[in-house]
């Protein structure tokens, strides 16, 4: 039976520009058996993954579930909790930990401070401390959410534990299921499809040493999807693969100028990036539609053409000093 990865692969769809948005990631530890909307759905408290979700809306922030690897359909809920709290803005990327026997103390935290880089709230409620481990390789393996991501995902993942992985979790949900295995990588929040063990473990050695590694990279979380394209396109024409060196600074919707279609004229934007060494570019994106129609998940009832950005045109612009 045919799969809604195994349709992407055959149609050799990029996974570029596909990434989940989120400037600050909160992951709680949680055992046990997921539906597809796990906060809700899962061993946790409903009244408390709904009261999460509401307390992240509009703040930046993503709250997502985490179990390590293995088996683990009716697991006992650890009686204190593994909480990783991270932020994926260039400049102040960092990763938090902490430990927690009592999940509620999540809603006294600063989700607006948490979005907007400030870790104060994350120490203080939860005596957080700067996670001096290795990085994070979150593995989604949601299969309620979609098949390819247990059969593709839960492997992976025992795959990375099993050969010394110290990082390496199973995660709720990441989107872009037709790109299974799907990899979350933390603190920088690089998403990548089509994972393997091996690029696994190149990417997170590129985090040890401040780079990003751009095989199957999906885009940064902190990034709209215009920015994403925007991004990973100044990265190949610079040739750069430092971490940090580049900053989404503006997103510009564009006037198409095009007669409105049967759905509508495709919206375009003109995204700058800069550089830390003061150099700048505009980028124009276009959102495309990835065909032919299928179903873009194996659990959608319908037939879509997924949306994809079409990087169009990247300019340099003249150097004027370095970037603040």
């Amino acid at each position: 039976m045919s799969t809604c990865s195994t349709a992407s692969r055959q149609l050799d769809e990029s996974p570029a520009a596909t990434a989940p948005t989120a400037t600050t990631w909160l992951l709680l530890e949680q055992s046990g058996p997921w539906g597809a909307k796990a906060l809700t759905s899962s061993h946790l408290a409903p009244a408390l993954g709904r009261a999460l979700e509401k307390a992240a809306q509009g703040t930046g922030v993503r709250v997502a579930l985490i179990r390590r690897p293995g088996r683990h359909a009716d697991c006992h809920t650890p009686s204190v909790r593994q909480v990783y709290a991270a932020h994926t803005v260039p400049g102040n990327a960092w990763l938090h930990s902490a430990m927690t026997a009592d999940p509620e103390r999540l809603l006294s935290l600063d989700f607006a401070a948490l979005g907007r880089g400030e870790h104060h709230s994350f120490g203080t409620v939860l005596r957080g401390r700067p996670h001096t481990g290795d990085p994070l390789a979150l593995v989604c393996t949601n299969g309620k959410r979609d098949r390819c991501c247990a059969l593709l995902g839960r492997p992976l993942a025992a795959e990375l534990a099993a050969s010394g992985v110290r990082g390496a979790w199973e995660v709720t949900h990441l989107g872009g299921h037709r790109f299974s295995p799907t990899l979350l990588v933390l603190p920088y929040g690089y998403a990548y499809g089509r994972a393997e063990a091996h690029s696994v473990k190149e990417a997170l050695r590129g985090v040890r040493e401040g780079r990003v590694v751009l095989e199957g990279c999906r885009g940064r979380t902190a990034w709209e999807r215009p920015g994403q394209a925007a991004e990973l396109a100044v990265r190949a024409a610079a040739g750069e693969h430092r971490a940090d060196a580049l900053r989404v600074v503006r997103t510009d919707a564009l006037d198409t100028g095009a007669a409105p279609g049967p759905h509508g004229a495709a919206p375009r934007w003109e995204v700058t990036v800069t550089h830390t060494d003061g150099r700048c570019w505009h980028v124009t994106v276009a959102q495309g539609a990835s065909l032919p129609t299928r179903p873009e998940s194996c659990g959608a009832a319908v037939l879509g053409a997924p949306a994809r950005m079409d990087v169009e045109a990247v300019r340099e612009l003249a150097v004027h000093g370095p970037s603040r």
